[in-house]
């Protein structure tokens, strides 16, 4: 049951071992270095997800807390799905006050369209004015 689980913002709690354990398997940051997620996680509003004093689930936000946000590393674990999970972490973030009066939100996804639609997501209203600088195989090229 959903009330079983734990969401919090508090960065101080958020297990990096375990958030590092599904994003390097993850399809978006594959490979990932522990010292790159602990940076990131550093430097972003999170979101966890607990369960039974574990990390479960995991999101944060790339943000000046003004005007604009991107959300990434967005994940629930695999055996925890189906339960409203994800619906409830969305919530969260929506609700946060840090985020509240921005002029813009977004954030990629391959497969998870339907989720953040309920939530006002939409495709870009103007992609031709996005531009990006993007290197897929960052995590691959670095040096060890």
């Amino acid at each position: 049951m959903i009330q079983d689980y734990v969401f919090s913002s508090d960065k101080n709690i958020m297990d990096i071992d375990a958030i590092h354990a599904y994003l390097s398997r993850s399809y978006w940051a594959e490979n990932v270095p522990h010292e790159i997620v602990r940076k990131a996680v550093e430097n972003s509003l999170c979101f966890g997800v607990f369960y039974n004093k574990s990390q479960i689930g995991f999101a944060r936000l790339i943000t000046d807390s003004a005007t604009f946000a991107y959300l990434a590393d967005v994940y629930i674990l695999e055996e925890h799905r189906g339960k409203g999970l994800s619906q409830k972490l969305m919530q969260t973030i929506i609700a946060n006050p840090q985020l509240q009066g921005l002029r813009r939100m977004v954030l990629a996804t391959y497969d998870a369209h339907t989720l953040y639609e309920k939530f006002g997501f939409k495709q870009l209203s103007k992609p031709d004015t996005f531009m990006e600088l993007w290197n897929p195989n960052v995590y691959k090229t670095l040096k060890k």
